[in-house]
């Protein structure tokens, strides 16, 4: 299944749609320096001390905790650096309803507030879809004044954040009959956005709505919230292994759609907006070579980004 497509989904490295077993207790381990508490919902590491800022981080579609502290070495340098960083079992998400929206945004209040973390120094951030999750939730919390966990940074990692531009990808995937190649990844794409919200051409208001960025309409309502936050787009525009690998082009990549929100979100005047493509750095935890990783972002950097004023 892994031979699928393209782009913007391998979001999905979907093996099924099967959602992985979270933890069903609370544990908690405490060292002199950090507090480990494991919950049906999230991994939070705490240390002892007073910390510096709090870093939230959501995983790719079939991505647990786990998953996430095994693809993204972050935990050391956090703890180095006094920083909190709680790992979400929330995944399986190309878009949030308002509902859900509220329930995460109550869930990350409380569990700051119950840990006495800071909340003038919080940092969403996500792979994949759980970047289009970051976004979107980052924008919701700002708006409501009954949540005071603004975001002061937010960052995605090779994120699908056009819907619409997913679904006429899976399209041309789904009328491919190269034999090496399977489509269920995009049929299953299809199915679910033409329920949800029906084909773009003639419900592009239904797309607009939900998505993070509608390219074709240049539509970015949905981030209007975050024009003075830190915003970080990483992503890995290897051209040559999307083609070789998915016969992908470079307008069915996420890397294509991120670079023009980019330079959408820089005409708009949004402040704090860093682009940042990477070469040659995408590489899963068990050594395969991959643009779509974790492994793009330098950790080092994006601590000093995290402290920087």
């Amino acid at each position: 299944m892994n031979k699928t497509l393209t782009l913007l989904l391998l979001l999905l490295t979907i093996t099924s749609c099967k959602n992985n077993s979270p933890q069903e207790t609370s544990i908690t381990v405490e060292t002199p320096d950090y507090i480990e508490l494991i919950e049906t919902d999230y991994q939070l590491y705490k240390p002892t001390q007073k910390a510096k800022a709090v870093l939230v981080l959501f995983g790719g579609f079939p991505e647990t905790a786990e998953d996430i502290k095994r693809e993204f070495k972050i935990l050391d340098l956090a703890k180095q650096n006094n920083i909190a960083v709680i790992f979400s079992n929330y995944n399986k998400k190309l878009w949030l309803e308002t509902q859900e929206k509220h329930q995460l945004a109550s869930q990350i209040q409380k569990i700051i507030v119950d840990n006495q973390l800071p909340t003038n120094a919080i940092y969403i951030g996500g792979f994949s879809s759980g970047g289009v999750v970051s976004l979107l939730l980052s924008d919701f919390i700002i708006g409501l004044k009954q949540y005071y966990i603004d975001p002061k940074g937010v960052f995605i990692v090779d994120s699908p954040i056009d819907l619409a531009a997913l679904y006429t990808s899976s399209e041309k995937n789904v009328k491919r009959t190269d034999p090496n190649i399977s489509n269920e990844e995009s049929q299953w794409i299809l199915n679910t956005l033409t329920d949800a919200f029906g084909h773009p051409d003639q419900n592009l208001e239904n797309y607009q709505k939900h998505a993070v960025y509608t390219s074709r309409s240049n539509y970015t309502n949905n981030l209007k919230r975050l024009k003075n936050t830190k915003i970080r787009l990483y992503t890995e525009p290897d051209t040559l292994w999307w083609k070789t690998n998915h016969k992908a082009n470079y307008d069915q990549l996420n890397a294509y759609y991120i670079k023009k929100l980019s330079q959408s979100l820089e005409a708009q005047q949004f402040k704090h907006v860093d682009y940042i493509p990477t070469t040659n750095k995408g590489y899963r935890s068990n050594g395969d070579r991959h643009p779509h990783s974790w492994s793009i972002i330098d950790t080092e950097d994006l601590i000093d980004w995290i402290l920087k004023d």
